[in-house]
């Protein structure tokens, strides 16, 4: 039995559901979402290295104020008593025998059955200080002012000489748009509002976070037979000249490519005359030109009077939304543009302009002796030597047997590119900033790495955010650097 004073509890709770914090103590439980707040479960029988047990009916949360709030999982909550300050006894009555580091004292008081009952009087601040470090409870400002650079797209972010795209697939055929002009990419949702006497190629009208979006099938756009959509379909979120927004609905999204411009021709002269091809502008050649790449021109494609129709049918049809529209579109620069991805359960985001790409895991990768072991292998990206890290491994999670859902997610950390093997990569989201909270920092390493969380979907929803640059250490990057420097041949090829 144990006691806490009242005073920093500020209520006591159900346990509820958490998402998994990577690189944090054992002792943490997680990240719960409690009321749009942010609240790390603690788990007390692993902070006292006791049995563990599951929770059940009578299993709780106290959530205590120790500069920021914490939620700790106790057994059960007893009771709520008085005790004069007087019947708190000094813990040097009983340390020779007990181990007193995480006590403030001793209550001594009868017992309900004539006996006597003690209960222990916990220092919550001492325990989280020396399990988790003295910033943990308190904030950081890593979690506020440094952590407002994690999540931002740094400015015109793409290499000079290279093309940033991200690729999807219509009817067979692989087309791409400039990563810069996608607003954001969601899936098709079950229900879509389909309005009469609108042109052919709108599919209708979603609601995508407060705005009206209408949705222009590219199947149809191009003059190709028409597909029932289904779960992978996905809608590409542009942004249309002047404001407001149009979602293009493709029949998968591939990746998100870096392509060298000596890569990309230009549309060939009997085609660009063509004014039903005006929208395109490039091609680009992969995989030794067995792959072919249509670059769409954004600006040229949205000015179809096709495109046209549908954003003029959203405002005129719905014209009492465009204040709030407007309005929308005034606080677009203040959104986050992050791709989530998953690593079993839980979900990470990164900022959509630090991935360089986004690629499948071939069947083999290529091990180098004496590599690091946090390095899974080493592959060919289009002539590059690719390290490839299983980002699970990274985390300290439990390995995963590969499969088709997984990705390698390419960064540029340093002067070196290196992948990053995740679960799956689930959508690309703008998430407004007023949705972003600090993370709390639970370890130096996890302070580090994570150091915001994103609340979506009514605050049902936790992401972690990672900075990239964090992924790895200076010692690690220089272990992968050193590696590099053997010519390892020949090495499988991303797809």
């Amino acid at each position: 039995m144990f006691a806490v004073p009242m005073a920093p509890v500020q209520e006591i709770i159900r346990v509820p559901e958490v998402a998994r914090l990577p690189l944090a103590p054992a002792a943490l439980d997680g990240l719960a979402n409690l009321r749009g707040r942010v609240l790390p479960i603690l788990n007390l029988r692993r902070m006292f290295g006791t049995r563990e047990r599951e929770s059940d009916d009578a299993t709780r949360a106290l959530v205590i104020q120790l500069g920021t709030p914490l939620g700790f999982v106790v057994d059960r909550v007893a009771s709520v008593i008085s005790v004069d300050p007087g019947a708190v006894e000094p813990v040097r009555a009983i340390q020779s025998v007990v181990q007193t580091d995480y006590l403030t004292g001793v209550i001594n008081r009868p017992a309900a059955d004539g006996g006597r009952e003690l209960l222990l009087v916990l220092d919550f601040q001492r325990m989280v200080d020396e399990q988790f470090g003295p910033s943990a409870a308190r904030g950081s400002t890593n979690g506020t002012e440094a952590s407002a650079d994690v999540a931002e797209a740094p400015d015109g972010g793409a290499v000079t000489d290279e093309l940033r795209l991200v690729s999807f697939t219509v009817c067979g055929q692989e087309y791409a748009i400039d990563i810069a002009d996608v607003q954001e990419i969601v899936q098709v949702p079950a229900g879509i509002t389909a309005v009469p006497n609108t042109p052919h190629h709108v599919l209708g009208l979603i609601s995508l976070r407060q705005r009206l979006l209408p949705l222009v099938s590219l199947r149809s756009l191009f003059g190709l037979a028409a597909q029932e959509l289904d779960e992978h379909h996905r809608i590409v979120v542009v942004a249309l000249p002047g404001g407001g927004q149009v979602g293009l609905v493709t029949d998968t999204v591939k990746e998100v490519l870096s392509v060298p411009r000596t890569q990309a021709d230009a549309m060939p002269g009997v085609l660009a005359r063509d004014s039903a091809l005006q929208e395109f502008e490039r091609i680009c050649r992969l995989d030794d030109g067995k792959r072919l790449v249509s670059i769409i021109a954004t600006d040229r494609l949205l000015g179809l009077q096709a495109i046209q129709d549908a954003a003029d049918f959203a405002r005129g049809e719905h014209s009492e939304r465009e204040t709030t529209m407007d309005e929308t579109t005034s606080r677009s620069d203040d959104d986050v543009q992050v791709v989530i991805f998953r690593l079993g359960a839980e979900e990470f985001g990164v900022p959509i302009m630090s991935v360089q790409e986004i690629v499948r895991v071939p069947e083999a990768l290529t091990r180098v002796p004496k590599t690091p072991a946090f390095v899974e292998g080493v592959i060919n990206l289009r002539g590059t030597v690719l390290p490839v890290i299983d980002q699970r491994t990274r985390l300290g999670m439990a390995t995963l047997e590969r499969n088709d859902r997984q990705r390698i997610m390419v960064y540029t950390l340093g002067a070196q590119r290196t992948g990053f093997i995740v679960d799956s990569v689930a959508e690309v989201l703008r998430i407004g900033r007023q949705a972003i909270a600090p993370a709390p920092r639970l370890s130096d390493e996890q302070g580090r790495l994570i150091t915001q969380v994103a609340r979506l979907d009514g605050d049902k929803r936790l992401v972690m955010l990672i900075d990239p640059e964090q992924l790895l250490g200076r010692a690690e990057s220089a272990a992968v650097g050193r590696m590099l420097d053997s010519d390892p041949a020949p090495l499988p090829k991303a797809a």
